[in-house]
Parts: structure tokens; sequence; C-alpha cells
């Protein structure tokens, strides 16, 4: 198939003026009306948008990505990945469930019981440990909703826990004084779901059809009967241009490259979901794993959600906004209108609107080769957070939980360390907006670029002293080393004597956990000698204004 993107509604610089006319899919508004309010589905409108106060305060959230992907621990992908013949997660699953054409997804779907699962201890863990804000995973591309969905049979109230997931989480954070997220990836079920109707090119069972050509008629006398295996794979359709190619589908993400296009009933069922989680559950922030926003710029979907979330937000809240949506790879203009989220990363400067990163203690989805061979530190969690704080932006972190709703030990310890050392130096993180520059050093200066949606966060693993980062409040500048000294010598070379940003003369410092420190300026920098380490992670320096 040819490619199926729309010129007339591509991505562009500045505010797009597509026209409804220019979309090829138009979302329906027949079960679920768009909230009317001062937003409408355009760029124009959205641009209105001021994000809230609160997140700017926030700094620093936690996610529950979790779902039935957790079920064989075989890590992120699995549903899609179990149908890729040869990959790991196919092997593990022929060898511990069954073929794929015997036992699909939707089989394991049953098996995710989240029997440990306790959301309201999960989320108070989560907020000791320093998060201003939790996520939820609402749906992931493997199209299960996990609540008491009222357009998708498939969810949690139905099949495993027989819980309403989201629910239990929105219930959990508004116990802990949180606001709530819930992050919606169903959108590219369409063209994810594709490997489900392949087959083994060798071996025993080679030509034996996966079972994502199963249909309703086949669940007679199953466990399933009475659902329709399509309302999960969504495959009833023409599929994309090389739709065997296993890593086709990151070029075709934001529906171009020969993407097959997805269905007007399709795409109105995504938006009747995602609206009906939205009028249930009230959140505050609401993420998208989508070029943009879903759908986009194949469809006024992703537009019409936006409204929608900001006009209810806004009913719901008397006024007083508090919705924060998120999307990937926006342009100047679209960043006035919803949210930048960079996934596992960071730009190389300070960004004008405020920003996410997203990023994971390990896989997405819980890995047990993630937990032998391990995460990563709190050393390295500070100071990504540091540097995303710096350069105005928020960090949203991923904290894997197993199948039975459980983290495990090695992923507590990460926690423990790094909830201690906010604990400490939260006041340079919380509350804080960037500085004149946001650091110095050796990374700082080289300005690590982002790969697609971000994927730069190596950075992070070789920073050491020298890397400096700084953020502000009215009353202190912070300025966080990345490392301790070796020899407890800290120089500052931005705050050298005589410098444009900070002109006043600085006699001493305060080392935060420890106390009052003197200092000198000369023309190489502030210099500084700490006392020995009172952590294992970074030193904060604090300058009065």
């Amino acid at each position: 198939m040819k490619k199926t993107f729309i010129a007339a509604a591509c991505l562009c610089a500045g505010i797009c003026t597509a026209t409804a006319q220019d979309y090829k899919v138009t979302v329906l508004e027949t079960d679920e009306k768009m909230e009317q309010g001062d937003f409408e589905p355009t760029w124009q409108s959205l641009a209105e948008y001021e994000t809230p106060e609160w997140f700017r305060d926030a700094k620093f959230g936690i996610w529950a990505h979790w779902g039935p992907q957790c079920v064989e621990a075989s890590g992120d992908w699995m549903a899609r990945k179990m149908y890729l013949e040869g990959s790991y997660q196919y092997k593990y699953h022929v060898e511990h469930y069954g073929h794929p054409s015997e036992f699909g997804f939707k089989d394991v779907l049953p098996l995710f019981k989240a029997e440990r699962w306790q959301p309201d201890s999960l989320v108070a863990y989560y907020k000791k440990v320093g998060a201003k804000y939790f996520f939820a995973l609402g749906n992931h591309h493997d199209n299960y909703d996990l609540w008491d969905s009222k357009y998708q049979p498939w969810n949690s109230k139905n099949i495993g826990p027989k819980r309403d997931v989201l629910a239990e989480w929105a219930e959990a954070a508004k116990k802990a004084g949180l606001p709530f997220g819930i992050s919606l990836h169903a959108d590219h079920a369409w063209t994810w779901y594709e490997p489900s109707r392949r087959y083994d090119r060798s071996g025993k069972k080679v030509g034996v059809p996966y079972d994502g050509w199963m249909t309703k008629a086949d669940g007679k006398g199953k466990w399933w009967e009475g659902l329709d295996p399509q309302d999960l794979y969504a495959q009833d359709h023409e599929p994309s241009h090389a739709t065997w190619a296993d890593g086709m589908i990151h070029q075709q993400w934001a529906w171009g490259e020969g993407a097959s296009l997805p269905s007007q009933e399709f795409v109105t069922n995504f938006y009747n979901r995602t609206l009906d989680a939205v009028n249930r559950y009230n959140p505050d922030l609401l993420y998208f794993d989508a070029t943009v926003m879903p759908f986009y710029p194949i469809s006024d979907a992703g537009l019409k959600i936006a409204a929608h979330f900001y006009n209810h937000n806004k009913k719901e809240r008397k006024g007083k906004m508090s919705a924060v949506m998120f999307g990937k790879i926006l342009d100047e203009g679209q960043r006035k209108a919803i949210t930048w989220d960079v996934e596992r990363g960071a730009p190389s400067e300070a960004m004008p609107e405020p920003w996410q990163t997203c990023t994971c203690l390990g896989d997405w989805h819980y890995n047990t080769r993630t937990y032998q061979r391990g995460y990563k530190s709190a050393t390295f969690v500070v100071r990504q957070l540091v540097d995303v704080v710096s350069k105005n932006g928020n960090l949203l972190l991923s904290v894997p939980l197993r199948a039975d709703g459980t983290f495990d030990e090695k992923e507590k310890a990460v926690l423990e360390e790094l909830g201690a050392w906010l604990e400490t130096n939260g006041e340079s993180i919380y509350g804080t907006r960037p500085w004149a520059v946001f650091g110095e050093g050796p990374v700082a200066s080289s300005g690590v670029a982002i790969k697609a949606q971000g994927f730069n966060d190596a950075q992070y693993w070789k920073m050491d002293s020298r890397e400096i980062r700084f953020n502000q409040t009215k009353k202190h500048l912070y300025a966080t080393a990345m490392a301790w000294p070796k020899d407890g010598k800290l120089t500052i070379a931005t705050l050298a004597a005589g410098n444009k940003h900070f002109a006043k003369k600085i006699k001493s410092v305060y080392l935060l956990g420890h106390g009052k420190l003197k200092a000198t300026q000369d023309a190489e920098g502030l210099h500084v000698q700490l006392p020995a380490a009172t952590n294992n992670i970074a030193p904060v320096i604090r300058i009065a204004k």
C-alpha cells in the first residue's frame, strides 16, 4: 500500500490551519460529545492554554506503567513481540504458554490477576519518596482498557483482575493528595498488532496463522465466548506497507510511510474511550505516546480530545484549570497548545515552555532480565532530574510493577536512596525556575542532540563533578554538581568574579544537608571546599541572592 500521509495537514512550524476537510478520518461525536467551553479543537484556540503553576512547581512524578504485558515479565511491547518469530518474547511465550496460533495475547489477559496490588499503599509510598504527581496506565498499545470501559469489552473489569484499575488508582491519588494522570496508548493498536496475523516461516508450525485472524465465531466453547478478538487486535483491515518488516512501525508511527489508514470506527472508538476515562476519573494530566497527538495529522480526534480535556477540567475545577496534556515531537507552536514530552532524554538547552521527560528505571513493562542486570541507579535518576529541572522540565519516572502489583527489592532500594536525597535537597528542585544559565561542564557544552522523540539519556552515565546545573527561587540560586569532587574542591566557572549573571559578591555558600561554607571568587570561578560527602549522589550549593 502506498503512503497515506496527508500533506495538507502535515506537521507545521507555528500554528496549523488545517480544517475539517483536510483530515482523512473525522471523528464522530454520536456517543461522546466534546465538552464545550473556552477551547475549540483548533491549534489557534488551544494556543491560549497556559501551563498551571502546580505542574511547574511539582517537578517530579511517578508512573505505574503496568498492565497485562507484565504477566510474562519479558519486557516492553511483549504483546507485539510474542508474534515476532525468533524474538526473545516469542521464544519465551512458546516455551511457557504455547504457540501464538493457539495461545495468543488475548489468552494472557485472564492471567493478569493483580492479586497483591494495593494502590493506596503504593501511591502513599511514591509520595513519601518525593513524587508530587502520579500517573497510571489506562491502556497500552495492546488495546486492553484498565477500567470498566463502556467502549472496550476487553477490559480489567471483565477480564483478569475483575477490578476497575483506574478507579482505584484515582481514589488512591486523591487520598494521597497527588494530582492524577492517565496515559493512553491504544491509538496505535491498528498497526502495532499487525504481526498477530503472521505465521511461522520455519519449524513444525510453519504456515499456521497466529490468532490475530480469529473472530467472534471462533470463540464458541472457549473461555472468551461472546467476545470478538478483533475488538482487541483490530486487524480486520488492509495491512501497512512492508508489514512483515519488524522495525517498519517506527517509521510509520506518525501515520506516514505507508501506514494503514485507521477506519472512522477505530478512531471514534479511541476517542470515545478517552472521553469516557476523562469524564469518569477527572485526571489532571493526560499522556499520549503519539507524534503530536492521537491520529494527528490524519484526523481531528486529537484536537477534539485536547479541547474536551481542557474544557472538562476547567468546568470540574470551577474555573481553576489544572490540566496538562502531553504530546511528542512538537514544534514551537504546538508546544504552546499542549505540553512537550521527551522520552528518555532532554533538550540541550532550557526551553521557554514547561515540558516533561518520561523515563523508566528499567524496561517499560516488568522484565526479569532487567532485574538480573540491574536498574538505573539513584545517582542516574538524580542527575537526570537535576538536568531536566534546570531546563524548565519535569521528570516522570516509571517504576515497573510485576503482574501481581508489586515492585521488587532492587527497585525499592533505588527509590529509598532517591527519596533520601530529595528529603535533604528537595528545596533545590520543587518550586524552582530556570536561571539565566542552565549549566556548565563537558556535557552541557557538547549539546547532546535528541534522537526522534528523545533517547539521549545515556549522557547521564558520563557526568562527573565538573558538570553543574543551576536553578533558582526568588531568594536563592542553587548549583548542583553531578558528583562529589574527589578532592572536595568544587569550582563553578559560571560564577567567576565579574560574571554578568550574578553580580553580587559571594563570600559564603550553604551546602544542603550540612551547613555554611566559606567561598572565594576569582577570574576562574567560585571556589568551595566541600566537607566529606554527606550523600552518595550530588552536592547542592545554595547561594543567597
